[in-house]
C-alpha cells in the first residue's frame, strides 16, 4: 500500500510539471508581461520596445483591424528595427499623405492565420529548408531557419530573424523580429 501511494504520488508530480510546462506562460516582451486573453494591440502598447510600431499602427488606421477576431500573426519590428532604417523613413512614412505606404509596409508584417513557431519550422522543413509565406499585404517572405531561430527574408532580400517567438494573443500570435520587412518598391 505504500509502495502503491509512493508510485501515484510521483506519478501526479510528473503529471502535474507536465501539465505546467504546457501551459507556460507567455514571455514578456519589451518589460511587459502579455496577456493570451489580450488582443495584438492591448498588449503592443505595453512593450516598450514597440512604440515606434504601434504609433505606425495608429498612423496607418490599423488598430481596429489588429484589435479585430483574427487570426493573425503578427511579425512585429521592435525599436531598434526601425531605427535602422535609413534616417527620415519613418518620420516620412508617418505623414498623412504616404498612409497607403505606411499600410504597406506594416501588413507586409502580418498573415491572415495563427502560425505558432513550432508550426512554421515544420512547413520551412516540409518544403526542404524554405517556406514561403504570403502575407495580408500582399507580400510575399520566404521562412527559412537559423540554427534555432526562424529568418524571413523580405522582398528586398532584407533578413529578419525571430528574437521572441509564440507570444499568444486573444487573436493570434506575435513574434518579435529584429528588422523592418518591406515590400518590392
Amino acid at each position: 500500500m505504500i509502495r502503491f501511494t509512493l508510485r501515484t504520488a510521483a506519478l501526479a508530480s510528473v503529471l502535474t510539471l507536465g501539465a505546467f510546462a504546457a501551459h507556460a506562460e507567455n514571455p514578456m516582451v519589451g518589460g511587459a508581461p502579455m496577456y493570451e486573453n489580450k488582443t495584438i494591440v492591448e498588449n503592443a502598447v505595453n512593450s516598450k520596445d514597440h512604440t515606434t510600431l504601434v504609433a505606425a499602427v495608429k498612423a496607418a488606421g490599423l488598430v481596429e483591424t489588429l484589435s479585430g477576431t483574427g487570426p493573425f500573426t503578427v511579425f512585429a519590428p521592435t525599436n531598434a528595427a526601425f531605427e535602422a532604417l535609413p534616417a527620415g523613413t519613418v518620420d516620412t512614412l508617418l505623414k498623412p499623405e504616404n498612409k497607403d505606404q505606411l499600410v504597406k509596409v506594416l501588413t507586409c508584417h502580418v498573415v491572415a492565420a495563427d502560425a505558432m513557431s513550432e508550426a512554421i519550422g515544420k512547413m520551412i522543413k516540409d518544403d526542404g529548408g524554405a517556406h514561403p509565406v504570403k502575407t495580408v499585404g500582399g507580400c510575399m517572405l520566404t521562412a527559412k531557419m537559423d540554427a534555432d531561430k526562424i529568418t524571413l527574408t523580405d522582398e528586398t532580400g532584407g533578413v529578419a530573424t525571430v528574437t521572441v517567438a509564440d507570444v499568444k494573443q486573444s487573436n493570434g500570435v506575435i513574434h518579435v523580429i529584429d528588422k523592418v520587412l518591406l515590400p518590392k518598391a
